[in-house]
């Protein structure tokens, strides 16, 4: 009863705080129309604001205090973790354990503090540029721009600390799921403005049939990789604990095809969205100069050289991320330590290598499917000539964060269960 009892506090827990961030998104900064912000969101459906928009929920188009989403912490968290391979400080902090990850935790938190307030100074200064909103700002003194600056600011480290309350408290990863919370909630008026534009264009009965399918079977490939498994089989050597010899027995060790999940996604989004979008700030401000102008364009949204840096960016985030998380010479130190071994490989290097000859295939594959999902909204949009944005990236930022949630409650379950089967063996050994 105490499993299934901290099971239903935990989930509770995760609904409140995603309830609090939902009530958060409508709060607005004050001195901002946010008349003309709907307006240019309504009339600017496939832009790059629409969808780092679509990351935090809709508050950008509301001028929320959480417009900045957690952004700022997701950037920091992959310059901390970079710095980590670079800096024998911080290298050294990562060996240390619990303690160490606890001040490489500090140090993320003073760079998300740094990062967002230049972030939020560059979004503040640079909205009123963008053509259609020069009546964005109703008063546009110091006393707007200092008050806009600290409410974003703080908007983001309560985020980042409700992220990191969900994580210790919750089930699953906590910003993982503030994103997914904010993708979900603007599902039911994307899908409402898509219905309404197919019923004034008029689209063959087949023609949505076909878009139906694809998204339906976009679904399935999601799930079917990310609960795919490489099984490689392990053998356990016969071990003699007092009078008794235990016989040997085979296990498996499983390996995930994307063993990077979704981190790979909101990485690469996080690092392109900012300065995508600054650049196109800076587009508007010198929109005098020709010369840069024609720079500017290389790095509008679908455009080849983005697109391309978006897919290099995901690429890379596969293989670095993968590496942190499953080091294979712990993994085959391990193994032999527990008097394991692969059939036909030695202990020890040998193991090593064969492992990570298996994960480098893996990550290589699951980089592949990583990148077709994420360009599937571009090929739908270029060759289908789809009306409204199919989002490959929040899609599979959204199965795979169910997915976890799901496996999670499933493990809790399955640990309740197993409490059970020994309270009854207990009082089977008593009486």
């Amino acid at each position: 009863m105490s499993t299934l009892y901290n099971l239903k506090k935990r989930i509770i827990l995760v609904f409140m705080a995603i309830i609090i961030f939902r009530i958060g998104s409508f709060i607005p900064i004050p001195g901002i129309d946010i008349n003309v912000l709907e307006q240019f969101f309504f009339h600017k459906n496939s832009s790059l604001l629409t969808i780092f928009n679509m990351f935090s929920g809709g508050s950008l188009n509301r001028a929320s205090i959480f417009a900045l989403g957690v952004m700022p912490y997701i950037s920091s968290s992959i310059i901390i973790q970079l710095l980590t391979f670079l800096v024998p400080h911080l290298k050294h902090l990562k060996k240390e354990g619990e303690l160490g990850r606890k001040k490489i935790n500090q140090y993320t938190k003073y760079v998300t503090l740094l990062l967002s307030i230049i972030q939020s100074i560059s979004v503040v200064s640079g909205l009123p540029f963008l053509p259609g909103m020069n009546n964005l700002v109703i008063c546009a003194d110091r006393y707007f721009y200092v008050i806009s600056v600290i409410s974003l600011v703080t908007g983001t480290m309560f985020l980042m600390w409700l992220g990191e309350f969900i994580t210790e408290k919750g089930l699953g990863n906590g910003v993982s799921l503030i994103i997914f919370s904010g993708i979900v909630s603007s599902l039911p008026s994307s899908a409402i403005q898509t219905l309404k534009v197919m019923k004034i264009n008029q689209f063959n009965f087949l023609y949505i049939l076909l878009i139906a399918f694809i998204m339906i079977f976009v679904v399935f490939i999601v799930v079917f990789i990310e609960k795919s498994q490489r099984k490689i089989t392990v053998c356990y050597a016969r071990r003699q604990q007092g009078q008794r010899m235990h016989s040997a027995h085979n296990s498996y060790l499983p390996l995930k095809l994307n063993m990077a999940g979704v981190v790979p996604v909101i990485f690469s989004s996080s690092l392109i969205l900012f300065p995508s979008i600054i650049i196109t700030y800076f587009r508007y401000i010198f929109h005098n100069f020709f010369y840069l102008i024609q720079f500017f364009n290389y790095f509008k949204y679908n455009h080849s050289i983005y697109l391309l840096i978006n897919i290099t960016l995901i690429i890379f985030f596969c293989f670095f991320y993968t590496s942190i998380i499953f080091d294979v010479r712990d993994t085959a130190i391990n193994l032999k330590k527990s008097s394991a071994f692969i059939p036909g490989i030695r202990p020890g290097i040998r193991t090593s290598q064969y492992i990570k000859k298996i994960v480098l295939k893996l990550t290589t594959i699951g980089s592949i499917y990583t990148v077709f999902i994420c360009l599937i909204p571009d090929i739908m949009q270029v060759y289908l000539k789809v009306p409204f944005y199919f989002g490959g990236t929040s899609l599979l930022i959204v199965v795979v964060v169910l997915i976890e949630f799901i496996i999670q409650i499933q493990t809790l379950m399955m640990s309740t269960k197993y409490k059970k089967i020994l309270k009854k063996a207990n009082l089977y050994l008593k009486s």
